[in-house]
């Protein structure tokens, strides 16, 4: 178990820690223990990432391709979370992990490292925040469909609209201020975890027209049975491992609280808690959620795949009817027909709700990122986006960069019905190798880490050894094709254009590197003696 967790700490002793990694305290120092775990449990949010995906997970494995993946996703995830807590108990700072990489790397290999790292972890954080509030406009849209019967809501061009305006409130809420945003995550935690003990109990004694779904179907070969054929590919294990994609997706953002340490007060401590207890509560509520999801499913159930119709398990059939609409979101329509129309809206609002506040903490923790980065001149046009506020001492800039390139990247649906899920790859692909390079150089560096209060001790190789070969598997699994384009319509539907992202982005920042950087990117930047340090904050006081 993690020693030293106890190690008392006060605002001074945060503040005097920034400035010795090299930064001034720009920014308010507010944040509490339990606010640092709220929004890294906000941008987890089960209700966002298992629900949006949920389509996904049927075409591929059905729910026990979902569940058992999300038993040994999380247990993986678990073991990345907890490399990455230990380092960010040594260097608290909003860099995160591309400062990590750079205090971790070997002889003089810092500044590529950190470069890599910032430069995968900003795709990363700009394509989490679009998958998060695409999400949450296609489920508004399904919402608005249901509620009005009227399909247009659904078709790309609404749901991209959509997904513009909840950007573009998610980045106001941004530019009010910590205090206003931690609110919004706090109310999150206890609506995340009573909105899913709210469907899970009312999907079960609800009053409906069909029975629960057996153990088998839930668990075992009934419900992989139920789903085959779906994504096209003949290859069960294959399409059980593209299913991972489901918990592995939703578990991206934990992040976010090491990105908001120099805001939380104990930062060496309550900084890589909020990563660990984050991931933990999620796997459980996680596992509840989709198993009552899961037996809700009703026996006879419209959903669709390129208006192809298959066979259910056993002599009941599994009618997928209607291209598009609400069939996109398969949720939905459970929670319709297993209480009803209007407690089903009821539900879907809930749902809506939480996938919300993923979405405002999800911009906070990218433009903490951003605003890190660019203090350290590796972003165009740095000084713009650096700049802090002098009214509600947050980066503001920097949370517009991220809200307009996650529109950007959400607009694909434009020409893609299958671009969601591409997005979602390159979310994980971007952040889990900018979560395990500062881990990767951990493991081969040992020496050149001093640890914090928060420590592994021997179990830190073990954990971090196992995180590593998994993200590396995962780099080439999410890159991969996943539906034929029979099932998806075409071939250019069908095609997952992660991996042209990924290159795109390792060919910019490289370039750039090769060109430029690495003449002047020497790593993280000390701002000043402590002197300047206490100018610079003098000047945001005024």
């Amino acid at each position: 178990m993690p020693e030293g967790l106890d190690r008392p700490l006060n605002m001074m002793d945060d503040t005097t820690r920034l400035h010795e990694l090299g930064y001034a305290q720009e920014l308010n120092r507010k944040l509490s223990k339990f606010s640092n775990f709220a929004i890294s449990f906000t941008i987890i949010s089960i209700l966002s990432g298992c629900l949006t995906l949920y389509g996904y997970g049927l075409a591929h494995g059905g729910p026990p391709a979902m569940i058992w993946g999300w038993v040994i996703v999380g247990g993986l995830v678990m073991f990345a979370g907890l490399s990455m807590a230990e380092i960010c108990s040594a260097y608290p700072t909003a860099g995160g992990l591309y400062y990590w990489a750079a205090k971790l790397a070997p002889g003089k290999s810092g500044p590529i490292w950190s470069w890599f790292a910032g430069w995968f972890n900003l795709l990363g954080q700009v394509a989490v925040t679009a998958g998060i509030t695409f999400g949450c406009g296609y489920s508004l849209a399904a919402f608005l469909q249901l509620f009005t019967s009227q399909t247009y809501w659904t078709s790309s061009g609404h749901v991209v609209v959509i997904t513009g305006a909840l950007l573009f409130l998610q980045g106001m809420i941004n530019t009010f201020g910590v205090d206003v945003v931690s609110i919004f995550n706090r109310v999150s935690v206890w609506w995340h975890l009573t909105g899913v003990a709210v469907i899970v109990v009312l999907l079960y004694i609800a009053p409906s027209s069909h029975e629960h779904q057996s153990a088998s179907f839930i668990f075992g070969s009934a419900g992989w049975h139920a789903f085959g054929g779906m994504s096209g590919f003949s290859a069960p294990f294959y399409v059980f491992l593209l299913g991972l994609l489901v918990a592995q997706y939703t578990f991206t953002g934990y992040d976010a609280s090491a990105h908001v340490t120099e805001e939380t007060l104990n930062a060496a401590v309550a900084g890589p808690k909020g990563i660990v207890t984050s991931i933990w509560v999620s796997w459980v509520a996680g596992f509840v959620l989709l198993v009552g999801v899961s037996a809700a499913i009703p026996h006879i159930f419209p959903f669709s795949l390129a208006g192809t119709t298959y066979t259910g398990y056993g002599s009941i059939p599994f009618s997928f009817t209607g291209a598009g609409g609400a069939a996109g979101a398969p949720w939905v329509l459970i929670f319709e027909h297993s209480t009803g129309r209007v407690l089903g809206e009821l539900l879907v609002l809930v749902v809506i709700g939480a996938q919300f506040f993923c979405g405002i903490a999800s911009v906070t923790a990218n433009s903490r990122m951003i605003y890190a980065f660019s203090r350290d001149g590796a972003v165009p046009f740095s000084s713009y986006w650096h700049k802090v506020s002098k009214r509600s001492h947050v980066p503001v800039h920097s949370a517009w960069f991220g809200v307009v390139g996650a529109f950007l990247l959400s607009a694909t649906a434009l020409k893609s019905s299958v671009a969601y899920f591409a997005v979602t790859s390159i979310a994980v692909i971007g952040l889990y190798v900018a979560y395990l390079i500062p881990v990767f150089l951990r493991r081969i560096n040992g020496k050149a880490f001093v640890p914090g209060p928060w420590k592994l001790g021997k179990w830190g190789p073990v954990f971090g050894w196992i995180a590593i070969v998994w993200v590396a598997f995962i780099c080439v699994l999410f890159s991969l094709p996943q539906y034929t384009p029979k099932a998806a319509g075409s071939s250019l539907l069908a095609f997952n254009f992660t991996p042209v992202a990924v290159v795109v982005v390792i060919g910019f920042a490289g370039i750039w590197y090769a060109v430029s950087a690495r003449k002047w990117f020497k790593g993280p930047k000390i701002q000043g003696s402590p002197e300047e340090l206490a100018a610079i904050e003098h000047e945001l006081s005024i």
